[in-house]
């Protein structure tokens, strides 16, 4: 061993490399404060002065909706009941912030002339391109051959799971403010008009790995920072309440008309806060997909079966919904139809959560709520109020529910087959299946507050107040 190594050698006992490591480690900790080697989460800031609102997967109101739904006054396995029935409630609750994406189970919502607060508030589109009107004709015509040919037309078309399954993978979380919270580092989060209160926000968040070492890294920050079983997910962040003007230009927004259907719609397209990765996910080339959301003061008004503005006191509208405010949907329905599906490997079961209802109710007879024509959500206390809903029309339902919700994974046949087999019951939809009711929500016109608005909790008690046809339009 040469002199050096000797030397160096014996300075290394036990105790200098003790004191060697507690050095490092007590100079690492500043440096590991002000570059954590996990990134800071979005949710982790609005943590500490927000809170995430629904209920957790693991306290869900469906996490035994597989269990026997015996109905009110039925026998279950065919033996007769011991306890007392209960009557019919309301047995969870559900919005979709982003339009076809995961949605947010609550315990309570907010019901506006829209529908249930926070719901189908933003959604999803794909720019893709067709030929001009009238262009066949032209084509056609003798002067076509002299005539400059017309160029084909740009146009924005609202992405849902009928298109692209992997959407049910998108995840959101709701942040609200929390008076109670209050933040050293970011204090006080003011609201963007200037007022006391503090700004919500929509974190969308999508499985997402990037390649090599860095991807590696990606997913040793989800599991230490989430837990062992996480993945590696790619996030971002919409604020909740509309942009000014200012803020549209120096966001890069601009008013841009989507198609929802045969819809033309004029809305905001936001696609400057969506990364290249998402579209990357979903198979799209980047600059073909954006975020749109409508402008609250310009919603779409719901005509077709719903109420007039003569009977509801207002024009119903809605955001991103197919067609209207909200969606209701009978748990025992759902395990009916599910005694009708072919299973396999695929679907051994009958996911509620496949016909993306708002509202799901229990403790009612199969298929009961086909001839609903109004309802009402009767108050737990006085403190509240009653909530009443106009049953517009039944819910024709297209190849949308065939897509698992759990993990976007869309079977070749079910339930669709068994809807049209089943459910064909209406006479304005033939060939269709019909699952779950459309409502329009009603308000007191005596009632002098405005906006307009009620609530919905888990546990309300139904009352079915009219009953009749439906023909669906």
């Amino acid at each position: 061993m040469t002199p050096w190594l000797s030397e160096i050698a014996a300075l290394l006992d036990v105790s200098s490399v003790f004191l060697f490591l507690i050095t490092l480690v007590v100079f690492s900790i500043p440096v590991f404060i002000i570059f954590p080697p996990i990134p800071v989460e979005r949710s982790d800031a609005l943590g500490q002065t927000h809170s995430k609102i629904g209920i957790p997967d693991e306290e869900s109101n469906l996490r035994n909706q597989f269990a026997a739904q015996p109905s009110t006054g039925s026998q279950a396995n065919g033996h007769a009941e011991t306890s007392q029935p209960q009557p019919p409630r309301v047995h969870s609750l559900h919005i979709y912030p982003l339009k076809s994406c995961r949605g947010i189970e609550l315990a309570e919502a907010t019901v506006l002339p829209k529908g249930l607060e926070h719901d189908r508030v933003f959604c999803l589109a794909q720019r893709k391109t067709k030929k001009p009107a009238g262009s066949d004709a032209a084509a056609s015509s003798e002067t076509s051959k002299t005539a400059e040919p017309l160029a084909n037309v740009d146009f924005w078309e609202v992405l849902t799971l009928r298109q692209i399954a992997l959407m049910a993978n998108i995840k959101v979380d709701l942040w609200m403010p929390d008076s109670s919270k209050h933040s050293r580092q970011l204090g006080p989060m003011a609201a963007t008009d200037g007022s006391d209160g503090r700004e919500s926000f929509l974190v969308v968040r999508f499985p997402w790995r990037s390649a090599g070492v860095k991807g590696l890294i990606e997913t040793m920050a989800a599991k230490l920072s989430r837990g062992l079983s996480a993945a590696a997910e790619r996030e971002f962040m919409l604020p909740m309440s509309f942009p000014s003007p200012q803020e549209v230009k120096a966001r890069g927004y601009s008013h841009t008309e989507v198609t929802l259907f045969r819809n033309v719609i004029p809305a905001l397209n936001m696609g400057s806060e969506v990364p290249s990765e998402l579209a990357l996910y979903l198979g799209l080339e980047p600059g073909k997909l954006a975020l749109f959301r409508l402008d609250p003061a310009q919603r779409r008004q719901v005509f077709r079966c719903a109420p007039t503005r003569d009977v509801a006191g207002y024009q119903p509208v809605v955001d991103f919904q197919d067609a209207y405010p909200l969606h209701l949907l009978n748990l025992s329905s759902v395990r009916a139809l599910e005694s009708k599906i072919r299973r396999d490997v695929d679907i051994e079961h009958l996911d509620a959560r496949r016909f993306r209802p708002n509202i799901i109710v229990s403790g009612l007879p199969e298929y009961d709520e086909d001839d609903w024509r109004s309802i009402q959500f009767k108050a737990a206390s006085r403190k509240n109020t009653d909530s009443v809903f106009d049953v517009s029309c039944r819910t024709v339902r297209c190849k949308l529910p065939n897509v698992d919700p759990s993990t976007g994974i869309r079977h070749k046949v079910e339930p669709d087959y068994a809807l049209r087999h089943y459910r064909e019951i209406d006479t304005g939809a033939p060939k269709k299946g019909c699952m779950g009711m459309q409502l329009c929500p009603l308000f007191s016109l005596d009632d002098v507050r405005h906006p307009l608005q009620s609530t919905i909790q888990v546990g309300m008690e139904i009352a079915v107040l009219k009953r009749g046809a439906h023909h669906a339009l």
